[in-house]
């Protein structure tokens, strides 16, 4: 499979290769010094690129074919993961994945969206677009871990809900909208993660939580940029400056309260080291859950809906 290079990396790749080709022809020359110069000069590049990323390059970052989906994390950060199927309804949605896990010494229910890698596996998993029984699915097995007193830990990554025909006859909207109240009130900590794209309801019907989390290279908005752009200016070409105009990056969403942290990823982007980037979320939520699952139920349900009910206040 060819190796995917977003625009902003070619100057990074070029240099790369030099290296790569200087130390090839290193065999016998006194070339150490200039090896280290170039090997400087690299990583300098790579801070300044990497640190001063537009909204829609980080938009292709959240979605690099390479980039870790939720079971790479789940495989990664858990113990004894079992996979539980079905919503007991109608079916078993593949973009969803659901089941019971160890992260540290935290019994949880750990649910999430999955796409795929290749044309096979993303139309097994429907690109990460969930079906109405998707959220359905999730929501049976957060009330079960209600049952048992276990906390909720949700991933995001989704471009949104699928929008076929089928879905609406199903009750997508319905099940989404359901997901939001049962979440709201649900009697354990939620920890909700936002590791690539957060689109729209497909996202917040599995959104809702006591802590927001969001990887630092992900977006999490009401509207894609190409679907912001087709409406507002009639064409996709206009995605860049509709990306700007959403605010969708995690530093934006940060001061608006709509997350709660950031989660650094690894230089270049998680897809440059799948396991530090599942070390570092590990030790966040492990950090989170410590925190949450020392209140009392009745006291996380009321802030966990003052927490919402407040985002987009203002004063004139």
């Amino acid at each position: 499979m060819a190796k995917t290079i977003l625009d902003f990396e070619k100057p990074i790749i070029e240099l790369e290769e030099k290296l790569a080709e200087m130390k090839r022809a290193s065999d016998g020359l006194e070339i150490d010094g200039e090896i280290a110069v170039i090997e400087t000069k690299v990583r300098q590049l790579k801070e300044n690129i990497y640190h001063s990323l537009t909204r829609w390059q980080k938009v292709q970052l959240a979605r690099h074919p390479d980039r870790p989906y939720t079971l790479d994390y789940i495989y990664n950060i858990t113990d004894n993961f079992v996979e539980m199927h079905g919503d007991r309804n109608f079916g078993d949605d593949k973009a969803v994945v659901c089941g019971l896990a160890k992260i540290g010494d935290f019994k949880v229910m750990i649910i999430g969206q999955q796409k795929g890698r290749d044309t096979k596996s993303n139309l097994y998993r429907n690109f990460g677009m969930p079906n109405p029984e998707g959220y359905r699915k999730a929501l049976r097995l957060m009330k079960l871990a209600e049952k048992f007193g276990l906390p909720v830990v949700t991933l995001l990554d989704t471009p949104g809900a699928f929008p076929g025909l089928e879905a609406e006859e199903r009750g997508q909207a319905e099940a989404i909208a359901r997901n939001l109240l049962e979440m709201a009130r649900l009697k354990v900590p939620i920890v909700v993660v936002i590791i690539g794209e957060g689109a729209s309801g497909g996202a917040l019907g599995m959104g809702v939580g006591d802590r927001i989390l969001m990887l630092e290279n992900a977006w999490y908005s009401v509207i894609s940029p190409e679907s912001c752009s087709s409406i507002l200016w009639r064409s996709w070409d206009f995605k860049e400056q509709a990306a700007e105009a959403l605010k969708l990056t995690a530093e934006d969403l940060l001061p608006l309260k709509v997350i709660d942290r950031i989660i650094p990823e690894p230089l270049g982007g998680a897809h440059k080291d799948h396991t530090k980037m599942a070390e570092i979320l590990k030790s966040a939520l492990l950090e989170e859950l410590a925190n949450l699952v020392k209140i009392k139920p009745d006291k996380l349900v009321d802030a966990r809906i003052e927490k919402f009910a407040g985002i987009g206040e203002y004063q004139e």
